[in-house]
């Protein structure tokens, strides 16, 4: 007789379980946006007549091992109009803005490189906040009818084309906002667990099908690249609107939707090339926002932990423990609910190359991202919260 035989009432709860986490992927493929389908992307789009004056905002600190290619990656762009770049330079240590004018002498860039330093850092704001305020206040002052910004990060490679791109999908949509979310860095093993799963989990979090239809009032965006009109930005009470904010990009998503209609998608030729040096860097990366993802709320964090581990972790748990229960017919509908969850995540996984073994691993990346959500929550009640 097993160990799990002595408690018969658990017992009779095991089969109700694996129904409620197969009823859950039930739920979650079908009525979830279609979130594990990866298919937004940037297609071709009609091009315009004219083509509107752009201005990319780059803020950047302690980045001189990145300036070079990103800054670059602007100056290569194969945009028609006119186009001008800001670097921001926050109170960088290790010579950013030298690296940054560097690229100048490679690059017949004109004028179109400007290179400014940020003021020092206001109450109620957050630092990145704060240098894309300075950057977009010079660009108002120097280029005071751009029609359009490009908020990017100082990590960011693009593609010659993607301005472009970005520029003709808003102009012939309407678009007040378009943004795309990059392929991050992913090569090392840790990467290759954790980062695609980030990647998977923002989709559910933020469906970019729902994100995309104006009649539903889902708003999401991905900070690394949004291109935004300036009107609608200026409507939308500008970034000075979401100065504290840690999610910024998807907090000032959603104060632009209120407005005018925006366009989240995914890419693979726009990408991050910062490492994430291990697990730690990875965690941080998480827990410097996640309990904030949950309005910092204990209700909400105790069942985000309960829910990640009804989805997650409960069915995989039944199919492993078989042993112990031997009830197959739990096992069965928990196997099926696995099967599930690794199938959703394949799209994922092929966007990032990892191979479709990595695909039934969601449930032990799910585990580390539950830990270190808790670990967001224990840092913030210890006043080192984000």
């Amino acid at each position: 007789m097993t160990q799990l035989e002595y408690m018969p009432h658990l017992v009779d709860l095991i089969l109700p379980l694996a129904a409620l986490c197969l009823a859950v992927w039930i739920y979650m493929v079908l009525q979830r946006g279609q979130f594990w389908r990866s298919d937004q992307r940037l297609e071709a789009t009609e091009e315009p007549a004219v083509w509107p004056k752009v201005v990319a905002i780059v803020p950047a600190r302690n980045e001189a091992k990145v300036i070079a290619r990103s800054m670059a990656s602007l100056l290569d762009q194969d945009y028609p109009g006119e186009f001008r770049i800001v670097l921001v330079d926050d109170n960088s240590e290790d010579g950013t803005a030298q690296v940054a004018r560097s690229v100048l002498e490679t690059h017949n860039a004109g004028e179109r490189l400007n290179v400014v330093g940020s003021t020092p850092l206001p109450p109620g704001w957050v630092g990145k906040m704060w240098a894309l305020q300075n950057g977009i206040r010079h660009a108002k002052s120097h280029y005071a009818d751009t029609d359009y910004m490009l908020l990017t990060d100082a990590d960011i490679v693009h593609d010659p084309s993607n301005l472009r791109r970005l520029v003709a999908k808003a102009q012939a949509e309407g678009l007040h906002l378009v943004s795309l979310m990059v392929k991050l860095h992913c090569s090392s093993l840790w990467e290759r667990l954790l980062i695609p799963t980030f990647v998977y989990f923002f989709q559910k979090l933020y469906p970019f099908r729902w994100v995309n239809d104006p009649a539903d009032p889902t708003a999401g965006a991905a900070g690394g690249c949004m291109l935004v009109r300036s009107d609608a930005l200026h409507r939308a009470g500008g970034v000075a609107s979401v100065r504290a904010e840690i999610i910024d990009d998807c907090a000032l998503a959603k104060r632009i939707k209120k407005y005018g209609p925006i366009w989240l998608g995914l890419t693979e030729t726009e990408h991050s090339i910062r490492p994430y040096d291990g697990l730690a860097d990875i965690w941080r990366m998480i827990a410097r926002t996640a309990y904030t993802q949950l309005d910092r709320s204990p209700v909400i964090l105790a069942g985000t932990f309960i829910g990640m581990l009804l989805t997650y972790l409960a069915a995989p748990g039944i199919v492993l423990t078989y042993p112990l229960h031997h009830d197959w017919g739990a096992a069965n509908l928990a196997g099926i609910a696995w099967l599930l969850m690794a199938a959703s995540f394949w799209p994922t996984a092929r966007l990032y190359r990892v191979g479709p073994w990595w695909t039934p691993l969601v449930p032990l990346a799910a585990i580390i991202y539950v830990l270190a959500t808790l670990d967001s929550a224990r840092l913030h009640w210890q006043g080192r919260g984000g």
